[in-house]
């Protein structure tokens, strides 16, 4: 089984991943694709302490990751993809990963991003990474919890990316 859901949170692992998601979806499978938690034990631990042990944790550099995936290693099992940018997903996908849809959960506010919608802030950098998502041909929906409204993000994405004329 592929991915059964690719998800941008810059928390990765935290209380409504476990509470919401795998709450209701079936997955057996956690893979963190990032470059900084690869490299922190600390952080690997305190992740794979917050998820039920149903749930096996692998984090992975961002390359790694991807090389994978398209390896097949998570086509058997149900498998919750987790990023925290949207250049993450960008870089997995551009390596030839098969994704279809991408959720974004949690883009929290920091400074030099405007938020876009709910749990949505973004920089230049972040609208021009989610329009080249765009243009794959990959869905694009903000969404905090399963059971809230799926948000099409791509004509707010569309109408950010008009604007940065200068930046791109």
């Amino acid at each position: 089984m592929p991915i059964i859901l690719a998800r941008i949170d810059d928390r990765l692992i935290h209380g409504q991943i476990v509470q919401g998601w795998l709450k209701n979806i079936s997955v057996e499978k956690i893979l963190v694709a990032s470059d900084m938690a690869a490299k922190d034990l600390l952080s690997q631990t305190l992740m794979g302490m917050a998820l039920p042990d149903s749930v096996a944790l692998e984090v992975k550099a961002v390359d790694d990751a991807a090389a994978s995936i398209i390896a097949g290693n998570y086509d058997k099992m149900k498998t919750m993809l987790l990023v925290s940018s949207p250049r993450d997903i960008l870089r997995i996908i551009e390596k030839g990963a098969d994704i279809k849809s991408v959720n974004i959960g949690g883009m929290h506010f920091t400074p030099g991003k405007k938020q876009l919608a709910c749990n949505i802030c973004v920089n230049c950098e972040d609208i021009v990474d989610l329009h080249s998502i765009y243009l794959k041909g990959i869905e694009i929906e903000g969404r905090v919890l399963p059971l809230d409204e799926r948000t099409n993000i791509i004509p707010i994405v569309e109408n950010e990316y008009c604007k940065l004329e200068g930046y791109k």
